[in-house]
């Protein structure tokens, strides 16, 4: 599907109206069809969009039209509340109507920026690497949007720049539109609307946004940000004069955009005193939690530097870059002296390069992290990488590297795997880790199965390992019949089994369960679940820093449920 972008002569008042004489000149997409509850079938209701250009800025106005407008549901204001991930890593959409934008601005058919709001102009944005693999919802892009309510449903306006996008040329883009009808409960899309292979991240099934003109730069395009962080103390000693001491710490961050899709970012003595707190979790496992990197410095293209195994329910099992491992220890803040990286797109390349140099604290020393990424684009949506780390402190020297690839024999089936290996000074610290999966889904079944080790030996210092002296082999499988009774949508049928031994063939885990989980067209759901297993522990833990658990065997079983309303 293609859409002609207009051009936008005198300047559009961004209101959510779609007043403006130039948007009823603009093409219109429609004709939006169903992924839920219908596949295929068209939209019960009217979605009008038009994508309007001035050469600096993207306009994309969308018209939800509604035969019952004071039905429309409109509750979230907060920022990034409109979109959450299932356990897949997939964006779902969360108890309001809304509509979400996905832009493809280097036409790769693999990554791109989502944006969506809701009739109350609520903000989301997020960025996609390898059509979600990754999806980086903390990431924070300069962009606007208003809404209203109209008699004839709702409409909004997005302005994007399109230096927010790394985009300066002329060329075709990606785009998509994902609208929710919140009461119907209803999903309609513009293109890639199919269950199998389908879906608002699949870019490679995203339609074309034509004849995109951009003015390009007019000189250097370069955000400088000076900051200092003062501060002062008083001591009273029992004895003495009173003691005053004062202390600025000015810092620099600079973002240049070396040409359009390649970032140069670069930090002078950093402080993220800004960032948001992580949220509070309590941990009912042996092995550490694993929290979102939320530090602006990192977030920008921070997917390209994913490379391991992602895991629903638990911290991934192998990572070998984690950016929380910069600057960051257990007992504080460590100082960042300083930094550079450089991200983003060159021809067929994705290429990440990063080094930072923080100071000496708690019981670190001085240290320099380096990361080297680089993939290859392969076929129309796959590719093949190489990865490299080191960090280095005057006694230790920690390298880790390795290949990685992911490949769409078909539109539903994706074949993916990597190989690595670590090394470090001293007498271990020296090994190696892989995986093979394959994944594969349909409307009416899936299957995921993968088989991945870590040796006893791996340590990727600037990486995040849940377990090491592991092998595990496990699946996943669906089951989505369809029953017209009852106000059905769909039944899941979930069956899962999970095998894990030490190198050496020693039992650790096994696992094997069960779940069902209804949706009723209303929006309703509910999941009952039952699992059964086995693990043994070789050390004791204390569970959630308080109650101890003693090594041994342990017979796992584990039923319960949870639900949601459609409201």
């Amino acid at each position: 599907r293609a859409l002609a972008i207009g051009r936008a002569s005198g300047g559009i008042r961004v209101d959510g109206r779609l007043a403006a004489p130039v948007w009823r000149e603009a093409a219109v997409a429609t004709g939006f069809r169903q992924r839920e509850p219908s596949e295929g079938a068209a939209a019960t209701e009217d979605t009008e969009v038009r994508v309007l250009h001035d050469g600096r800025t993207l306009y994309v106005g969308v018209v939800s039209r509604d035969r019952q407008p004071d039905a429309v549901i409109a509750r979230i204001l907060q920022r990034d509340r409109l979109m959450e991930q299932d356990f897949l890593g997939q964006l779902r959409f969360s108890g309001d109507d809304a509509v979400a934008i996905v832009l493809d601005p280097f036409h790769d058919h693999r990554n791109g920026a989502v944006f969506a709001t809701n009739p109350l102009g609520a903000e989301f944005d997020a960025l996609v690497t390898d059509e979600g693999r990754e999806v980086n919802i903390s990431w924070r892009g300069i962009w606007s949007v208003a809404a209203r309510r109209t008699p004839e449903g709702w409409s909004a306006e997005f302005a994007i720049p399109f230096a927010t996008l790394r985009f300066a040329g002329t060329g075709t883009f990606g785009l998509n539109v994902y609208r929710v009808i919140r009461r119907k409960n209803e999903e309609t899309l513009w293109a890639g609307w199919s269950r199998s292979g389908g879906g608002f991240l699949r870019l490679s099934q995203a339609g074309h946004l034509e004849d995109v003109a951009a003015t390009g730069r007019r000189g250097l395009n370069v955000e400088v940000k000076p900051f200092a962080v003062a501060g002062a103390t008083r001591e009273v000693p029992d004895s003495g004069p009173v003691e005053r001491h004062t202390a600025i710490e000015p810092g620099l961050d600079v973002k240049y955009e070396v040409r359009p899709g390649l970032v140069l970012d670069a930090t002078l003595n950093t402080d993220f005193a800004q960032i948001e707190v992580d949220d509070e979790q309590v941990n009912l496992t042996r092995f550490d939690l694993f929290l979102p990197e939320k530090r602006d410095f990192f977030l920008e293209n921070a997917g390209i530097f994913g490379f391991g195994v992602r895991s629903a329910f638990e911290p991934p099992a192998f990572f070998l870059f984690f950016s929380r491992q910069i600057g960051i220890a257990e007992d504080g803040e460590v100082p960042v002296i300083g930094g550079a990286r450089l991200s983003g797109r060159a021809g067929r390349q994705t290429i990440g390069v990063l080094d930072v140099v923080t100071d000496a604290a708690w019981d670190q020393q001085r240290t320099n992290f380096a990361v080297l990424r680089v993939k290859r684009d392969v076929g129309g949506n796959g590719y093949v990488g190489a990865m490299l780390t080191d960090r280095r402190s005057a006694d230790t020297t920690n390298t880790a590297g390795g290949v990685d690839f992911s490949y769409w024999p078909g539109r539903a089936l994706n074949v993916q795997g990597f190989a690595a290996g670590t090394a470090t000074t001293g007498p271990s610290g020296d090994d190696v880790a892989y995986r093979l999966a394959l994944d594969y889904q349909v409307d009416r079944w899936g299957l995921s199965l993968q088989h991945f080790a870590v040796g006893p030996d791996a340590d990727a210092r600037m990486g995040f390992i849940t377990r090491t002296d592991i092998r595990r082999t496990g699946g996943f499988g669906r089951l989505t019949p369809r029953p017209p009774a009852l106000g059905l949508r769909k039944v899941d049928v979930y069956y899962s089994a999970d095998y894990a031994t030490r190198l050496n063939g020693e039992l650790q885990d096994w696992s094997g369960g069960v779940a069902v989980g209804p949706e009723w067209e209303s929006g309703e759901s509910i999941v009952v679940y039952h699992i059964r297993g086995f693990s043994r522990l070789d050390e004791g833990f204390d569970l959630a820093a308080s109650v101890p658990v003693d090594p041994g065997d342990y017979r796992v079983v584990n039923t319960g449920w949870f639900g949601s309303t459609s409201r």
